[in-house]
Formats: C-alpha cells, structure tokens, sequence
C-alpha cells in the first residue's frame, strides 16, 4: 500500500498537469486557439500575440498553479502516507511533464516555462523567486521571452545546489527532478533555440497576425506604383 500513495500522488500530478490552461482560457475568453498562430505554443506568451494581456496573465497564473499545487499537496498532507521529498519531485515533474505531453489533449501541450515555476515556488518559494527574478531581468533587457525561458531553465538546478544549507536541505531526488524539468524546457525550446541564432525570434509584446491586416489594403484599386 505505501508504493502505491507516491504512484497515486504523480498521476494526479500529470492529470492536474494536464489541464492546458492556454487552450481552456481562450476558448472561455472567446479568443482563436493558441494552437493556430504565432509560435502555435499553447502557453501565456503565445496567448499575449492575441492582444489579450487579461487572458495572458490568467493562462501564466494557471498554469504556473497547476504545477505548484500538486507540490504542495504532498508537503501538506503526503508525510501520514509516507510521502517525502522524494514524492514532492515525482509529482512536480509528472505535472511539467503533463503540461508538455497532456492527455486531454492529444499530448500537444505547451514549453512548460510556467508551470516549472510553479513546481519551483512549491519546492521553495525562494528557489521559485530566485528563477522568475532571472526570467524578468532577461525577458526586460533582452525582449525575448525563449531567451530568458533557457536562462532560468539553465540556472534553476544551480541556484538549488548552491542554495543547500543556507535556504534548504537539497534533496538528490528533487535535484534530479529540477535538473530533468530544465533539460525538457530546453528541448522544447530547440526550434527557439534556431531562431535566436538566425535573428528571426519574434520579441514579447509583438502580436501574432500583424501581415493579415497589411493584406487587407493591398488589393484596393487605384493606387498605382
């Protein structure tokens, strides 16, 4: 019985993971899938190319919930079943990873940059602070949002490690769960990764369909070149 509690606890993480906050939001919201413009990422950034700043920060607050609410519902009530730190790093990740492949939706989800925080701020709110403060100090110097998604992503497992015995006791187990949730958002973030080496990486707060609008004038009769 006591093996099953932890496996029990990291499939309710993946479900709980699994809710694509990105897709849900805007169809509430009335607004086009995210799945169908820009980076087609259902997450926060891509929702903002809708022009929707409202429906961009409750996909962010969502979707970083989703991953610091399993977390904390193990630390909250897991130590009667047996579960420690070791189960809080299973079901952190298993909710990343149930943004990244969700089983509602066909398996196509999101980066994860969100809900890794999310994980993050359930583990430490100080290790959670410490990875937003680099996402914010890059995404405001540098205006790409994948850029300073790999910052954090890289930084996340180091400010854990140096943060043992100062702010926490570091945990093997959650440090190989940190270190995985950082080498995933790195993968998902290879096409970025492309981009920023070619120049072609869309900056924040540039929306998603600015060419339809041109088009619209262009077969207008009358204006001769």
């Amino acid at each position: 019985m006591q093996s099953f509690f932890p496996v029990a606890a990291a499939l309710m993480g993946y479900l709980i993971g699994s809710l694509s906050f990105a897709v849900i939001v805007s169809r509430v919201m009335g607004l086009k899938d995210p799945r169908t413009f820009g980076s087609k990422n259902p997450g926060a950034t891509n929702v903002l190319r809708s022009g929707s700043k409202a429906a961009a920060i409750v996909t962010l607050l969502l979707d970083a919930a989703k991953g610091w609410l399993p977390v904390m519902l193990v630390r909250w009530f897991g130590k009667p079943y047996g579960l420690e730190d070791g189960t809080v790093a299973m079901v952190g990740l298993a909710a990343f990873v149930g943004h990244l492949y969700p089983v509602f939706f066909k398996f196509e989800g999101g980066k994860g940059v969100a809900t890794a925080l999310g994980v993050l701020l359930g583990i430490s709110w100080i290790l959670g602070l410490a990875t937003a403060a680099t996402w914010l100090i890059m995404a405001y110097f540098f205006r790409y949002s994948s850029l300073a998604s790999l910052t954090a992503a890289v930084f996340a497992p180091a400010y854990y490690v140096f943060g043992d015995g100062a702010a926490w006791y570091m945990s093997k187990g959650i440090l190989l769960s940190v270190a995985i949730m950082s080498l995933l958002l790195i993968y998902r973030h290879a096409e970025n990764i492309s981009r920023l080496i070619k120049g072609t990486e869309s900056r924040l707060g540039k929306k998603a369909m600015p060419e339809k609008t041109n088009h619209v004038h262009e077969p207008k009769h009358g204006h001769k070149h």
